[in-house]
């Protein structure tokens, strides 16, 4: 019996079996991880803000959540532009998510506007009712409706103050005070029946306004002044509390409808889990930030707030009229 002759550098039928096996399951492999759903998540937020935090959370959950079939690119920075910006691409399907300050999306969406009233919320537990109640819910969908942009959840957590050149004794010390604002009515309306000069200036410009005097302050956060070093030239802080930012975790209406069921579910979990978390980080970084301030050599002035939200009562109340946003105020007004 001739014995067949076997070359040992050339694989076994059972070997080249196996290997082809394997082959295929490497192949199907590369294919599951094609076929992976990518979202991709822009911001403004550099790396240890909440904005990123956020949106690494936002991550993990959808990871894990999916078994690895929704994967999400993260690109902070404003690598992907402005907010404004942002918005649009998502506007034309180009962007999936992104965090938004609603207050730049108010040529888009009249709805927006209602969360530039100053003095909206109680406290924090108030604030926090808002947005993960009924009241944040119809004011999510309304901006949707307006936008084609979905509104996923809310991140936020800041409280805004005044910061002043000169000393905040009482509310009188807010007569005549050039105070940089955003040109939104309810603002302008409100700090002008204060008393103060409401002033537009462009954010870059806020720093040398303050040193050269073109502007007596302005109103920021507490992580944003530190940021900023506002309080180098404006070391007075007014703890004002009329605002606590809200943002807007968004998401493409077409990417939405690209979802099945499913998918739609985890991605609404992971979003009103990391808001959760966002939100909770930038109220610890607000206040690391004012002690921050204070060590640094800022001074704090307590404001009366009462007295503040008296005086702007009425003067607010035509504005919000006119913006067709009295309904949603009051709702808010009476979350409980």
């Amino acid at each position: 019996m001739t014995k067949k002759w076997i070359d040992p550098k050339q694989p076994s039928r059972t070997t080249r079996t196996l290997l082809g096996g394997a082959l295929f399951a490497a192949t199907l492999g590369l294919a599951t991880t094609a076929q992976a759903l990518e979202l991709r998540f822009g911001h403004g937020g550099t790396e240890d803000t909440a904005y990123h935090l956020g949106a690494e959370r936002f991550k993990a959950l959808l990871a894990e959540a999916s078994d690895g079939a929704i994967e999400v690119t993260i690109l902070g920075n404003s690598v992907l532009g402005h907010e404004t910006e942002m918005f649009e691409q998502q506007m034309a399907g180009a962007l999936d998510v992104s965090i938004i300050n609603p207050g730049l999306i108010t040529d888009f969406s009249p709805t927006a506007n209602v969360f530039s009233v100053p003095f909206l919320y109680r406290d924090v537990a108030h604030w926090q009712t808002v947005l993960d109640g009924e009241v944040g819910r119809e004011i999510a969908d309304r901006i949707s409706e307006e936008t084609d942009v979905r509104v996923l959840a809310f991140y936020g957590g800041g409280k805004r103050q005044v910061v002043s050149r000169n000393p905040l004794e009482s509310l009188d010390d807010l007569a005549s005070m050039k105070l940089r604002t955003n040109p939104t009515p309810p603002l302008i309306t409100a700090w002008q029946a204060l008393g103060a000069d409401p002033t537009v200036m462009e954010w870059r410009e806020i720093y040398t306004g303050l040193q050269l005097g073109a502007i007596d302050g302005l109103l920021n956060e507490a992580e944003w002044i530190h940021r900023m070093r506002f309080h180098e030239v404006a070391p007075h802080i007014g703890l004002s509390e009329h605002d606590i930012t809200v943002r807007l975790l968004t998401l493409s209406e077409q990417t939405w409808q690209r979802l099945d069921d499913t998918q739609r579910e985890q991605v609404m979990a992971a979003a009103a889990a990391s808001a959760e978390y966002a939100r909770q980080v930038q109220l610890e970084q607000d206040a690391e930030a004012l002690e921050l301030l204070v060590a640094e050599g800022a001074t704090l002035h307590e404001m009366d707030r009462e007295a503040m939200m008296a005086a702007v009562a009425g003067p607010q109340e035509g504005v919000i009229a006119e913006m067709g946003l009295t309904e949603l105020h009051q709702m808010i007004v009476n979350a409980q």
